[in-house]
């Protein structure tokens, strides 16, 4: 079963979401605000990925953190403590796709996969 993580009002989980629908692709949603982030999940996470990969720099979460916050994410272990005490810093969707873990939507990648 292809697990979807994230926040449901974020526009790539919807489009995501959405384009899995569309195609007749079962899955279930796990809210990280909800049910929040499986510290589990998360290292496999990092392993299959990079914890790089996994932090959303680019987003709001990421550029309303501090300085000293932002500096101190260096490593696994710190991009994982601030995963799980700041879920929306994670990009997103997380899709475990039962054999592969990928991050972010990309409609041509996934159409591959069909």
């Amino acid at each position: 079963m292809i697990t979807v993580y994230g926040i449901p009002n974020c526009d790539t989980v919807k489009k995501a979401r959405a384009w899995l629908a569309s195609h007749g692709v079962a899955h279930t949603f796990h809210d990280f605000r909800k049910q929040g982030v499986p510290a589990d999940r998360l290292a496999i996470w990092q392993k299959a990925v990079g914890w790089e990969k996994l932090v959303n720099r680019q987003g709001t979460t990421w550029r309303k953190l501090d300085p000293q916050q932002q500096a101190a994410t260096t490593d696994a272990a710190s991009a994982q403590a601030l995963m799980l005490a700041q879920p929306s810093v994670i990009k997103r969707p997380v899709v475990d796709w039962g054999t592969q873990v990928t991050v972010g939507f990309d409609e041509k990648s996934w159409t591959a996969r069909l």
